[in-house]
């Protein structure tokens, strides 16, 4: 496998953001439900892109609720300021969350408002710095983006074939021509 590609059966558990402090840690943008048993102390995190890792955690801790990570052999502002935007994957056998969903699980469900209304259908999950986004085709043939939080998608039924959306007035109205 290059350094560009990841393994087919691995997931994103976690982006690297910016530096916090002089001592190499690193800000981090959570994709998991259990923070607290995938960062353990010790242990080795495969990254995308694969050159950069594995890495090693030298240390986890939670920061006026921002998680924080520093990694051997990064023990600088300057050296952790490089690992901004990796990736911290694990293997999909592994992720075993109630609310971790990949791409090809979404992509085709209907969207429905929470009243029951066919909104359109799950074109895409994007990856955004800030949060993730549905990509959404509206029954109208616009796109719209809809922030993939528990509070405007409440409800994931994969058997069932829906998403469940709970739009602020006016978000839909903001999709593009």
């Amino acid at each position: 496998m290059d350094g560009d590609r990841m393994a087919a059966n691995d997931v994103v558990v976690a982006r690297l953001g910016k530096p916090h402090g002089l001592k190499g840690e690193v800000t981090v943008r959570l994709h998991t439900d259990m923070p607290q048993e995938r960062f353990v102390v010790g242990a080795s995190l495969t990254t995308q892109p694969a050159d950069v890792g594995p890495l090693v955690l030298r240390t986890h801790r939670v920061h006026n609720g921002i998680h924080l990570l520093s990694f051997e052999g990064f023990a600088d502002r300057t050296a952790a300021e490089s690992l901004r935007g990796v990736q911290l994957l694990a293997g999909a056998d592994d992720v075993d969350e109630d609310d971790a969903w990949y791409a090809d699980d979404l992509i085709g469900l209907r969207v429905e408002h929470r009243d029951g209304r066919l909104l359109g259908e799950v074109t895409d999950l994007l990856d955004r710095p800030a949060q993730d986004l549905l990509e959404v085709r509206l029954t109208d043939g616009r796109t719209a983006f809809v922030p993939f939080v528990e509070q405007l998608v409440p409800e994931v039924d994969v058997e069932a074939g829906r998403v469940v959306v709970d739009p602020p007035p006016g978000l839909l109205d903001l999709a593009g021509e």
